[in-house]
C-alpha cells in the first residue's frame, strides 16, 4: 500500500504515472473525484474487477458498475447513446453526473448479465489525468466506510484497505455528496438518485 500526495491544480505527473502503471497491472486505487472519493481498476481487466466486486459484496448481476472514461468519444465505444443523449452529455460533462446507457460488448465478462453501463467523466483533473495516463477507461464506484470520515479521509481510507487496495491518491479531505445518477435506458432521461450538480437539459 502506498499513499501518494497529488493537488488538483499541481499535479505530479510521475505519480499520476505510477498511478496508472499499478491499474495496468491488475492494481486497485482510492483516487478523488469531483463528488466522493473512488475505489477503481482498469475496466477492461476482468480479474481486478472481480476483486473490488468482491471489497464491496456487488455480487449480483443487478449491480450497476460504473466507468470513468476521457471523453464522450470513449464513452461511444463502450456504450450505446443517440444523438439527444450525446447533447445531454455535452451539456453535463465534465461534471458530477452518472448516465447509465445500454452497455456494448467491449465491456469485459464482469460485465455480462448488467446489461447497463455507468458512465463518468467527472470535473477533476486527477481522476481525468490517470485516465489519459492509463489510456482506457476505469472502473469506479465510491468508497464503503463505517463513518463519513472513513469515507473523506484518505489516511483513514489507507488504514482500511491498507490489505486489499494498492494505492491511494491523497488530494486531501473528500466530499460527502455522491454524483447525480440519470437513467438513460428509456424514452426521457430519469434522475433515479438526485446528488450533487443540477442537470442541465
Amino acid at each position: 500500500m502506498k499513499v501518494l500526495p497529488v493537488i488538483e491544480n499541481n499535479i505530479n505527473s510521475r505519480y499520476i504515472d505510477e498511478v496508472a502503471r499499478c491499474l495496468q497491472d491488475g492494481g486497485i486505487v482510492i483516487y478523488p473525484t469531483d463528488t466522493v472519493y473512488a475505489m477503481g481498476c482498469d475496466a477492461l481487466n476482468n480479474q481486478a474487477i472481480e476483486r473490488i466486486c468482491a471489497i464491496k459484496d456487488m455480487k449480483s448481476a443487478k449491480t450497476n458498475l460504473s466507468i470513468i472514461c476521457a471523453n464522450i468519444s470513449e464513452v461511444a465505444q463502450y456504450a450505446k447513446f443517440d444523438n439527444v443523449q450525446f447533447r445531454l452529455m455535452k451539456s453535463n460533462l465534465p461534471g458530477p453526473f452518472t448516465f447509465i446507457f445500454p452497455a456494448l460488448s467491449k465491456l469485459p465478462k464482469a460485465f455480462k448479465g448488467r446489461r447497463t453501463v455507468g458512465i463518468r467523466i467527472p470535473q477533476n483533473n486527477i481522476a481525468l489525468a490517470i485516465v489519459e495516463s492509463l489510456g482506457r477507461p476505469i472502473l469506479t464506484t465510491s468508497v464503503p466506510g463505517r463513518d463519513e470520515d472513513y469515507r473523506c479521509e484518505p489516511e483513514l481510507m489507507a488504514e482500511a484497505y491498507a490489505s486489499t487496495v494498492d494505492i491511494v491518491v491523497d488530494a486531501g479531505r473528500g466530499e460527502l455528496l455522491p454524483s447525480t445518477v440519470v437513467d438513460c435506458t428509456g424514452d426521457e432521461p430519469e434522475v433515479i438518485r438526485q446528488g450533487k450538480g443540477s442537470l442541465i437539459v
